[in-house]
């Protein structure tokens, strides 16, 4: 199935942040980090994590636990355009490195990737609290039957210096078209830089901010609290929301035709395209997005277009055709799908 927890709809209707995820790196100790494990080594890392999920009465709370080994390689990227696993770690098809995911996709534990392990919860919505809740959850429960490396000092250990301290990284990420359109884009990101938070696109480190949608996460947790983290993060956005809403409606006041010739051209070239690229569709639904967020779009919904940028990611194109495809059978058939969602607009 294409739905994960966090294409949900908020309750606020709040859609400039689309999700909230925090992640945990632990690592056991006396064991060395991923990066320098052998075959055996990383295999006992897999088998005392595994012991955990399989002693739980609800297997931590209905996870499913996999190798990468066993996955295909569509599987594994299918993860991936999910949000639920790093493009790095998809690559691996490895015995000793793994995954633990829940049904609906809110939380998944990847094992052996840059640290033993990495919890991470993921929902719609700016709702850090929530994450940082589950995460911690999970982490009470590997804690309890793990002996993790910690130092009365530094806190957790982990593989990159950034992370030691309480090993909690936190992000957001956010749909910025008109911060983006107005040339502000560089300015903001400076400033946030300057807070200490990093701005990265879409798949998170070393990823394109793709259809205006970037990911702001702080850069260092070690001196500061989880609470701290989540807070002061979930301040900053509430910022930035506020921000971009500002310059949207002086977009509206200001430059009512152009925003709506934004809007309508591509509406017109996704209800009307042949053939087009991943990269491509973004774009456009980000200005689709927008005309929806403003009104001047009717008949579909912000959960919708979530799950249609999923949809229309080359190993879900293939999932849904069942089989592998060229390039230029892709942005066929992409095309076809979102002709076939947005069909229902005004």
């Amino acid at each position: 199935q294409n739905y994960v927890k966090w294409m949900d709809q908020t309750e606020n209707g709040e859609d400039i942040v689309i999700s909230s995820r925090v992640r945990l790196a632990r690592n056991l100790h006396e064991l060395p980090f991923p990066h320098l494990l052998n075959e055996e080594k990383g295999a006992e890392v897999m088998k005392l994590i595994r012991q955990v999920w399989e002693k739980d009465d609800t297997n931590l709370n209905g996870m499913d636990f996999a190798s990468l080994k066993e996955l295909s390689i569509m599987d594994r990227q299918i993860l991936m355009e999910k949000h639920l696993i790093s493009p790095e770690f998809s690559h691996f098809n490895s015995a000793y490195r793994g995954v633990l995911v829940n049904e609906e996709g809110s939380i998944c534990t990847m094992i052996n990737e840059e640290d033993h392990i990495r919890i991470q919860c993921v929902q719609p919505g700016l709702n850090l609290d929530q994450c940082c809740q589950q995460a911690m959850s999970l982490d009470d429960a590997f804690e309890a039957e793990l002996d993790y490396a910690f130092d009365e000092k530094r806190g957790y250990l982990t593989a990159c210096p950034t992370n030691v301290g309480t090993g909690l990284r936190a992000s957001v990420m956010l749909h910025l078209p008109a911060i983006q359109f107005t040339g502000q884009a560089r300015y903001v990101f400076q400033n946030l830089n300057q807070l200490g938070l990093a701005v990265r696109g879409i798949y998170g480190e070393g990823s394109e901010a793709l259809g205006n949608f970037f990911q702001i996460s702080n850069q260092v947790t070690l001196g500061q609290t989880e609470e701290d983290i989540c807070n002061y993060l979930q301040g900053v956005s509430h910022q930035l929301v506020e921000q971009e809403k500002m310059i949207r409606d002086n977009l509206k006041k200001e430059m009512p035709y152009q925003l709506k010739d934004r809007v309508g051209r591509a509406y017109g070239i996704l209800t009307h395209a042949q053939i087009i690229t991943s990269q491509e569709a973004l774009a456009l639904l980000s200005d689709v997005r927008l005309g929806v967020d403003l009104g001047l779009l009717q008949g579909i919904t912000p959960f919708d277009l979530n799950q249609l940028m999923v949809a229309i990611r080359p190993a879900h194109l293939q999932r849904r055709a069942a089989r592998e495809m060229d390039e230029m059978e892709r942005d066929v058939i992409r095309a076809e799908i979102i002709k076939e969602k947005l069909r229902g607009m005004k």
